[in-house]
């Protein structure tokens, strides 16, 4: 399961768009000519800057071929594009480069996010969302279970994979200095889902894939039994059988 599964990722797909909408709906433009939408998933962000921008070449841009074929799909219109974020440059200055929850998925992000701000057009903008959830119990129960089980040793670095943000000061003073205006702000979501098993089936699409990329298939089913029977524990059932996976994102948007 070493790629995306777009299916399944979409099974949420009201509450991982709406970050992309709130992002959206900060970006101080009227028009744009050409739109960079930076890790664009099976397309859910795509079609939000098509419909902000109808005018604007869109491109999407991904390294995982199962999204981007989700993406043709949602957005005929648009141009998808694999890459890799990490040394991926526009091929021409840009009026928008946005991204909606992917960054916190490349190492030094912050040092790439310098560098793809020298491609924007002068009044061009930078949007980025990044979950900021490291510390809650959804993602540090991940990690306890792999130190529990018998698959410790296999396990060992694989929450190396995404770290803990930096503060919220560290993005506003390296890219303050390659922007004429910065804001940067933090949300956190309150996302009603069905039990333990709606975290569980959230996170086996984004947070849990470097633990389950390493395990064999009957591991995996295993370690997600185990890693269930935590987040009962943690996120308890609400009086609707609901329960609330709090979720904070970080935000910023700047200005060339």
């Amino acid at each position: 399961m070493s790629d995306w599964q777009p299916r399944q990722y979409l099974e949420f797909a009201d509450e991982r768009t709406r970050p992309a909408r709130d992002l959206l709906a900060q970006v101080p433009l009227d028009d744009a000519r050409t739109v960079y939408d930076l890790g664009c998933g099976p397309g859910n962000s795509t079609a939000l800057l098509m419909e902000r921008f109808p005018g604007a070449w869109v491109i999407g841009v991904d390294n995982s071929p199962a999204m981007l074929a989700a993406g043709r799909k949602a957005c005929p219109q648009a141009e998808f594009r694999e890459a890799d974020l990490a040394t991926w440059q526009p091929d021409r200055p840009a009026d928008l480069l946005f991204s909606n929850a992917t960054f916190h998925w490349v190492p030094d992000h912050l040092a790439v996010l310098q560098r793809l701000a020298a491609h924007l057009r002068p009044g061009g903008v930078l949007a980025v969302q990044m979950p900021d959830n490291m510390l809650e119990p959804c993602h540090t129960l991940m990690q306890d279970v792999a130190n529990d089980g018998p698959w410790a040793a296999t396990l060992a670095g694989a929450a190396e994979e995404r770290e803990v943000l930096p503060p919220p000061t560290a993005y506003y003073e390296g890219l303050k200095p390659l922007l004429q205006q910065l804001d940067v702000w933090q949300t956190v979501y309150q996302h009603p889902l069905d039990g333990a098993r709606g975290i569980v089936e959230w996170f086996s699409t984004t947070g849990l894939r470097p633990y389950l990329n390493r395990l064999a298939a009957e591991e995996r089913q295993d370690f997600l039994v185990a890693y269930e029977a935590r987040i009962t524990k943690s996120y308890p059932a609400l009086a609707d059988g609901k329960v609330l996976l709090r979720f904070p994102r970080l935000f910023f948007v700047g200005v060339r």
